[in-house]
């Protein structure tokens, strides 16, 4: 009875986990109204770095002799978080929400050519190159550079893909440079993000960041949404899930997050989708199922990315996103 219970459990935090990935969409969306992209960056880390620092040092991760990889962890701060928070919520200000939710979708394909690339282990077979083509292919029918009169910004969708690209990169780099290293996923995470918050702030152009505050809807989907739920409440269901159902079927969870967003900005929010737009979200999880390795050995841990959806690759493959 116990045990089914725990399942049960661990089955209702991975359907909580897709439909919060998903919503962080419409939550970025909100705030960008009110705040700059760079903002809403420096906000989100800020505000899911507390959830994430409580858990690991609940569990008695963090250790000072960690500070020896400080400059991994350097790197995977602007790939894994900065960078690649920031091109999203630059992008999503430019794109309707669910729109850059479907194209979030995107993140295992660029993982998959990183890692062929720059690793030189994954084996390009005629299902994983076809695919790519399918995964790209959706990612062209949101886009329709052949539309002039389109509805969707070309360079929110530079932006997406820009953000896509550099997580993906940012799993490849925890592959070669981190996995051997024995460091708890939520020590990496809490490293990674905790540098990342002293850059943005740094580096974050605060100058109208207070009108957040007079705009009650922006500023709970920023803090509570984005920051608390989307990213550091995310991070520690991630990891339950991990624990109960192990590194696959909680990397499965990153399947829902498109759907669910293009759900909410149909559904909820009445933005304009159409048709393709539904088959292009079919076309890139299509093209994620082929390129997901057949056997699995042992998968890095989820260190990568917060919020949405931490992920990682395997030995052999892409394993999820974040968004």
């Amino acid at each position: 009875m116990n045990l089914q219970r725990a399942q049960k459990t661990a089955m209702a935090a991975f359907g909580a986990l897709g439909l919060i990935w998903g919503s962080n969409f419409i939550f970025m969306k909100w705030a960008s109204e009110t705040i700059t992209a760079g903002q809403i960056t420096f906000l989100r880390v800020a505000c899911g770095f507390l959830p994430v620092l409580a858990y690991a040092l609940i569990r008695r991760d963090i250790k000072l002799s960690h500070l020896r990889h400080i400059h991994h962890f350097v790197v995977m701060s602007v790939l894994a978080t900065s960078a690649y928070f920031f091109a999203f919520a630059s992008g999503t200000a430019l794109l309707p929400s669910g729109i850059a939710g479907a194209l979030s979708g995107a993140i295992p394909l660029f993982t998959f050519l990183a890692a062929a690339v720059l690793l030189r282990s994954e084996r390009i077979t005629a299902l994983r190159i076809l695919g790519v083509v399918a995964g790209f292919a959706g990612v062209l029918l949101i886009a329709r550079p052949w539309n002039a009169a389109g509805s969707v910004d070309p360079a929110g969708v530079s932006f997406m893909l820009l953000g896509s690209a550099s997580v993906g990169l940012s799993f490849v780099y925890a592959r070669k440079f981190l996995v051997g290293l024995s460091i708890p996923a939520a020590a990496l995470t809490t490293y990674q993000m905790g540098l990342a918050l002293l850059t943005l702030a740094v580096v974050t152009d605060f100058n109208g960041i207070t009108a957040i505050g007079g705009d009650l809807r922006a500023l709970v989907a920023m803090v509570l949404g984005l920051g608390l739920l989307g990213t550091g409440t995310a991070y520690i269901l991630y990891y339950f899930i991990v624990d109960r159902l192990g590194a696959i079927m909680a990397s499965s969870a990153t399947y829902i997050p498109p759907v669910v967003a293009l759900a909410i900005g149909w559904l909820l929010v009445g933005e304009p989708i159409d048709a393709l737009h539904g088959i292009a979200v079919l076309l890139i999880l299509a093209g994620v199922v082929a390129l997901r390795p057949q056997k699995v050995s042992s998968p890095v841990p989820p260190a990568a990315t917060p919020g949405s959806a931490p992920g990682g690759t395997d030995a052999r493959g892409p394993e999820g996103h974040a968004v």
